[in-house]
């Protein structure tokens, strides 16, 4: 069975253009809004739609791209259409359409487009992996330990669409870009990645060239042993191109506004509808087994390093290591109240008083103690990255499960590294996700939760 290669299958845009395009035109005829010319707002809606999916690349969904990255275009997409729909309204001033009506029709043309996106979403994902079309012949150059787990992923995620033809050693004494471009030529290859560590500069120059002659697509595989991101920020200043290493969505002024707006919004919910309950029956637990106050506080480093006091409903026996010695499992220091607490995370909820001072966000990378950051600074490359950003109640690199105790190099290791893919590719939609498993992993129970 012979099916079509590409980047993205012929027919997949065309599809999904036809049935956007007849939710948009049959949900606005069967409405009552009382337009004034219906049939030309439908050309308007049509025309700025296709305009603001150009602008998004709403049909441009990547190979690797996961829910998440899907259901965040959509959003993208519909709040661009809600602006420009209120922008017809009141530029042609219909003061008479149905309020009701119009919101109604904006709940049906999303609920069916998202609807329709999801299901071609997961559709192409099996029809890739079970029955083998819309995939890439690609080969690799290189060898080291991230070749390998590329083509591991080639290998096990078929879902991606990634048909995986052979891997050229740099190294073997035998090895010539000449054979690399005659087995391209000869195995019909769409795709070459190249380990960008292991090649000269006029052998990269050799294989741009014969790439772009020959309608290839090229991609380079950094060499990230010591470099956590992947996401390098390419600009011009005039004809000159720069790299950033990194690009922080949360600078952006509008991604920092939503994400405060958010972060209050749930920290007041929080204290309001919880604590405000909760907390004199925790207080009055923590009182009856040990001396000392209800709150914890601690100084912890924050955003750009900025020291912070942090708090928690107190756990342990007051001590003099508190600040210095990080709680490990069977610690004789912690109460028996203190061990349901921590098991629950309960103990971390008088951190939303940080959230609504400001001083934290809900999701974020976790602060360490001052004498913690110290110390990590020195032995963790890029630890101090996690900075960047407002620490968090929780994070990707906690329920990825990173949390808690750090009995190994590699737990700190894999807790930056997760820290720093959070703060390069943050969104609403990751900020829910990781909630939604901070919750989930509460009620399952976690191993390091002690």
């Amino acid at each position: 069975m012979i099916f079509k290669q590409g980047r993205y299958s012929g027919f997949i845009k065309p599809i999904m253009y036809l049935f956007d395009f007849s939710v948009i035109t049959l949900v606005l005829l069967n409405s009552t809004l009382y337009l004034k010319n219906q049939y030309q707002f439908l050309l308007y809606l049509l025309i700025t739609w296709v305009l603001i999916s150009l602008t998004n690349k709403f049909y441009q969904t990547k190979r690797i791209a996961n829910l998440v990255q899907i259901s965040s275009g959509i959003l993208r997409q519909f709040f661009s259409f809600i602006i420009v729909v209120y922008a017809y309204l009141g530029y042609f001033k219909q003061y008479y359409i149905s309020r009701p009506e119009l919101f109604k029709f904006f709940i049906k043309v999303f609920l069916l487009i998202t609807l329709f996106k999801i299901l071609m979403y997961y559709l192409l994902l099996k029809y890739r992996k079970y029955i083998g079309g819309n995939y890439r012949n690609v080969i690799i150059i290189g060898k080291n330990e991230n070749v390998k787990q590329l083509k591991d992923i080639f290998n096990t995620k078929k879902e991606f669409g990634y048909n995986f033809k052979k891997k050229f050693n740099t190294k073997s004494s035998d090895f010539s870009l000449k054979s690399c471009f005659t087995y391209i030529k000869e195995n019909n290859i769409d795709e070459v990645y190249c380990s960008i560590s292991e090649l000269s500069d006029s052998e990269i120059s050799e294989i741009i060239n014969f790439s772009d002659k020959n309608l290839k697509l090229v991609k380079f595989i950094p060499d990230v042993k010591k470099i956590f991101t992947k996401k390098l920020l390419f600009e011009y200043y005039d004809y000159l191109p720069v790299l950033s290493l990194r690009k922080n969505p949360l600078e952006d002024p509008v991604n920092k506004f939503l994400k405060r707006i958010l972060d209050v919004i749930f920290s007041l919910s929080v204290i309001i509808l919880v604590m405000s309950w909760l907390t004199p029956i925790i207080g009055f637990l923590i009182k009856r087994e040990s001396k000392g106050n209800i709150f914890f506080k601690q100084k912890r480093s924050g955003i750009n390093n900025k020291h912070f006091m942090c708090y928690k409903f107190r756990s342990m026996k007051e001590n003099d290591k508190a600040d210095l010695v990080q709680m490990t499992k069977g610690d004789t220091r912690v109460t028996r109240i203190g061990k349901f607490i921590r098991k629950t995370s309960i103990d971390e909820l008088p951190q939303f008083f940080n959230v609504l001072l400001g001083d934290m966000s809900v999701v974020g990378p976790r602060p360490h103690m001052v004498s913690h950051t110290k110390m990590y600074a020195d032995s963790v490359d890029r630890f101090m990255v996690r900075h960047f950003v407002k620490p968090g109640i929780t994070g990707m690199a906690q329920v990825k499960g990173y949390r808690g105790e750090i009995e190994k190099q590699r737990d700190i290791v894999n807790r930056v590294k997760y820290d720093i893919f959070y703060l390069e590719n943050w969104s609403v939609l990751l900020d829910i996700k990781i909630v939604f498993l901070t919750v989930f992993n509460i009620f399952k129970g976690e191993d390091k939760a002690y």
